[in-house]
């Protein structure tokens, strides 16, 4: 049934908002024994991986609009499947960040202006990055992640192993791109924080889903002409209905 494969990913988007935004807002900076940013890479790099195998065989476990976008680019995603997959993804998003609000405001001194894991350019990026690097990381990157996530669920690679490619992938990403964006590669999870953020967050949210959409569609379609063998689609263990 649909309706289980898009509460999959409103579970799994849930997670990856919840656990990977909430390493940098709680465990980043924690004294003394703070994770730092290798941490909070690792730590969405681990929610991707561990969703992947919870529920890979029920959805497809993208987690993210512009791996939705950029499966369809690649031929490897119904059409028309695309606006209910990017709706329960944002809605999951959303639920993460709200429980992590919650969560996270009964720390005294806890404080919004701080950005909440939001991602921006300019002066709300972490290293002061401008609009055209940011949008340029973000589009590269997520143009990598997909071509990544094209490869390892190809029928012809290694199986069993597609989801530590794509988790560690994304840690990757994270490990290079924290300092210009705070890393998006994902407008779901882009929203969910933005949300409660508001402001600057909410002004700059834009480019966190044009150029990941962007990136998206450029690694599928880039990913299909390398590779032009079709497989299956990537939605799970039934065909979509």
């Amino acid at each position: 049934m649909n309706a289980r494969k898009y509460a999959a990913e409103a579970l799994g988007t849930f997670w990856l908002t919840f656990a990977g935004c909430g390493s940098a807002v709680i465990a980043a900076g924690f004294p003394n024994v703070g994770i730092g940013l290798l941490g909070v890479s690792l730590a969405f790099g681990l929610t991707v991986v561990t969703m992947a195998y919870a529920i890979g065989h029920v959805s497809g476990c993208h987690l993210n609009p512009a791996v939705t976008v950029g499966l369809a680019a690649g031929g490897r995603f119904p059409a028309g499947q695309i606006l209910p997959y990017i709706a329960a993804q944002v809605v999951g998003a959303v639920a993460g960040a709200a429980l992590l609000y919650i969560i996270a405001r009964g720390a005294p001194g806890f404080d919004l202006a701080g950005g909440f894991a939001s991602n921006g350019y300019g002066d709300h990026s972490p290293g002061k990055y401008s609009l055209v690097s940011a949008f340029l990381m973000e589009v590269v990157m997520t143009m990598m992640f997909l071509f990544i996530i094209m490869g390892s669920t190809h029928g012809k690679a290694p199986a069993g192993f597609a989801p530590l490619a794509i988790g560690l992938g994304l840690a990757l990403i994270h490990l290079v791109s924290i300092p210009v964006t705070n890393t998006s590669v994902n407008p779901a999870r882009s929203t969910g924080p933005a949300l409660f953020a508001g402001g600057w967050a909410l002004g700059q949210l834009w480019l966190f889903w044009v150029a990941p959409l962007i990136g998206g569609a450029l690694g599928g379609i880039l990913y299909r002409w390398l590779s032009e063998e079709p497989e299956g689609l990537v939605t799970g263990s039934q065909p979509a209905e």
